[in-house]
């Protein structure tokens, strides 16, 4: 019959969990929520500038939530709120996915956008190089690189 307990060192067995915890926690990733806030009479260059900080969060990673502030009587002019918010996700469709359309909560209208994928993000500057390299060589430079491979043979 084989053993049914084992004998170990409490201590080692203690450190050795705290460890393993340490490296699943190292290997988790924080979603980071940026909040970017509209009025529903917000003018082009203001939504621009907005446009603007949205990207550069969503090339970090981070997801968006944006939203309409409706304050006093201006609740009047929900489709306002609700066309500039899909033009929001109209303008970033190429860096965001929309995770939920416009929703009115209380005075507030909000629509949440994530990031499409940060993994292509990372061949683009590999696939630079090449190119660079590409155009760099002059076609004398090419052209004895395969004579020479083919001399050897």
């Amino acid at each position: 019959m084989p053993p049914v307990c084992r004998v170990i060192d409490y201590s080692k067995f203690k450190y050795e969990q705290k460890k393993k915890t340490r490296e699943l926690k190292a290997k988790q990733t924080k979603v980071i929520l940026k909040e970017i806030r509209f009025g529903p009479n917000t003018d082009d260059h203001d939504f621009a500038f907005k446009l603007k900080h949205a990207q550069e969060f969503l090339k970090e990673g981070a997801k968006i939530k944006a939203y309409v502030h409706f304050v006093g009587r201006s609740i009047v002019f929900k489709e306002r709120g609700e066309i500039l918010l899909l033009k929001f996700a109209q303008a970033l469709e190429d860096l965001a996915k929309v995770e939920q359309l416009p929703k009115l909560e209380g005075k507030r209208m909000f629509l949440y956008l994530a990031p499409k994928a940060i993994a292509p993000a990372k061949p683009k500057p590999a696939a630079a190089p090449v190119a660079k390299e590409k155009a760099g060589q002059p076609a004398a430079k090419a052209a004895p690189q395969p004579a020479s491979g083919s001399a050897d043979e």
